[in-house]
């Protein structure tokens, strides 16, 4: 058996822009593609004798194109700010401009073996190759900030290794702001919109994100607040070969959580129940998120009914003022009462003191819309459900008022991330869930003492407990 397993030569594998020059240098060249695609399409259309709009010639899919592939070849903050603006954001960006980051969502291109090599070295030191017995080259997964290789360690240790691209955590700021620009000069955004708030709280979430010790540290909490249940399983850190850009962590199972979507129902329903069950136990139990709502977060074990929890470094702490009043939004989501749900956004920040009336009573009857399935009694049919398309033009309602639109807290946003990922994986496998009973059990409890870490707490978490730059061997010890 080959120690290491090469990459075949692929055409989606490019190697990471490492410097900061090289890095602003594909952002000015995607730039000047741009207006060179928007030149040529002009020149067409006035030889047909129209007179294009500027919108026109800026999204049009060549350019759609360009901006896709440049962002998804940096990778790391450029695509993730990206990613970020597509999830959140959602109808206040135009149709195509949410395709176009929509798409980076499933385009990662994986680094080439040389630079897999340099991380490596870098982090576990020259020759760390013969601590194991094997160790593929291929990556089995690639995302914005990091891909992952699968390797077995000599004493026999089956390993999920997460290895950052190089370059990333240096770049993150000048990163978001370069693509901001990109996209403000470009006319791809709307005009007042905005965008402040969210850049600024994707450079705190990117820089977390990149910091694996960190995410390392919150796997072990998961771990510990989830440990005896039988329905979660959750890898398990190897710490003497995580650093900050290198996460090791013991390799599981289970096959996609989309693979359900062929299973029975009562196992769909069960499954999604169970999501919907954690995500209310980390809000009101351990005032502790997992925000991604990335459906590869999640696998399922088909012989053992296990979900399995992956990916931590989204995972933010939430104070207990916050937790109070979405405790509160929620019990009045469950009766429908307008007057507490107003109330209660306005604890959490959704409101101006300029707010418009017609833009609260638009996002009121945007989260009423969010609580029908909590309003529901019994089971919930998310498979045959309008809830979708009816969020769809609560979106575009808010829109409409975008000269008055107030950004809420970053916790805010991130939470509602994470929900309304729920809501779509729950119409994907058409599972039906209670949740009714479910948000009454959470929303009506007596709030107890959280079980989050508290910010010491958090911060002894996060503190490395080696040096990168030892060797495996000596890590090991």
């Amino acid at each position: 058996m080959n120690r290491f397993d090469l990459p075949p030569g692929s055409a989606r594998s490019a190697p990471v822009p490492a410097g900061r020059w090289s890095r602003l240098a594909r952002l000015g060249s995607l730039a000047t593609g741009v207006a060179g695609g928007m030149v040529a399409e002009g020149a067409r259309q006035f030889a047909q004798g129209k007179r294009p709009r500027i919108g026109d010639l800026l999204l049009t899919p060549a350019n759609a194109r360009r901006v896709a592939e440049q962002l998804a070849q940096l990778r790391g903050a450029a695509m993730k700010v990206g990613q970020l603006l597509s999830m959140d954001a959602g109808d206040l960006l135009p149709p195509e401009v949410a395709d176009i980051l929509a798409r980076l969502r499933a385009d990662a291109r994986p680094m080439p073996m040389g630079q897999v090599v340099e991380v490596l070295d870098a982090n576990w030191g020259e020759g760390w190759d013969r601590h194991f017995r094997h160790f593929s080259f291929t990556p089995v997964a690639a995302a914005s900030i990091g891909q992952v290789h699968l390797g077995q360690t000599r004493d026999g240790q089956r390993l999920a290794v997460k290895i950052q691209y190089p370059g990333v955590r240096q770049s993150i700021d000048s990163d978001v702001d370069n693509v901001a620009t990109l996209l403000r000069i470009s006319g791809l955004l709307p005009q007042g919109m905005d965008l402040e708030p969210l850049l600024d709280e994707a450079k705190r979430q990117l820089h977390a994100e990149a910091d694996y010790v960190r995410e390392g540290a919150w796997l072990r909490r998961y771990g510990a607040l989830l440990a005896g249940e039988h329905d979660f399983a959750l890898p398990q850190l190897h710490e003497a070969l995580t650093t900050a850009n290198v996460l090791a962590m013991s390799c599981v199972g289970g096959e996609p959580i989309e693979s359900l979507a062929h299973a029975p129902q009562a196992e769909r329903d069960r499954v999604v129940g169970l999501l919907f069950t954690l995500l209310f136990r980390e809000i009101f139990e351990f005032q502790l998120i997992q925000t991604d709502p990335n459906f590869a977060n999640y696998r399922y074990d088909h012989a053992s009914r296990q979900l399995i929890l992956l990916d931590f470094g989204a995972t933010r702490a939430y104070p207990t003022a916050m937790i109070a009043a979405y405790r509160r939004l929620m019990a009045a989501a469950i009766v429908g009462d307008r007057p507490g749900l107003g109330a209660a956004a306005s604890a959490i920040g959704y409101f101006s003191q300029q707010i418009h009336a017609r833009q609260r009573d638009a996002v009121l009857d945007l989260f009423t819309l969010v609580g029908e399935p909590l309003r529901h009694a019994g089971d919930y049919d998310f498979g045959r459900s309008d809830l979708a398309a009816r969020l769809r033009d609560a979106g575009l309602a808010l829109r409409a008022h975008k000269e008055a639109w107030h950004t809420p807290p970053a916790d805010a946003i991130f939470l509602h991330r994470k929900l309304g990922g729920l809501y779509l994986l729950a119409a994907r496998l058409q599972a039906r869930v209670n949740l009714h009973a479910l948000a009454e059990r959470f929303a009506m409890a007596h709030p107890g003492s959280p079980a989050s870490p508290g910010r010491s707490r958090v911060r002894a978490l996060d503190r490395p407990a080696f040096h990168s730059s030892r060797p495996v061997g000596e890590m090991s010890g």
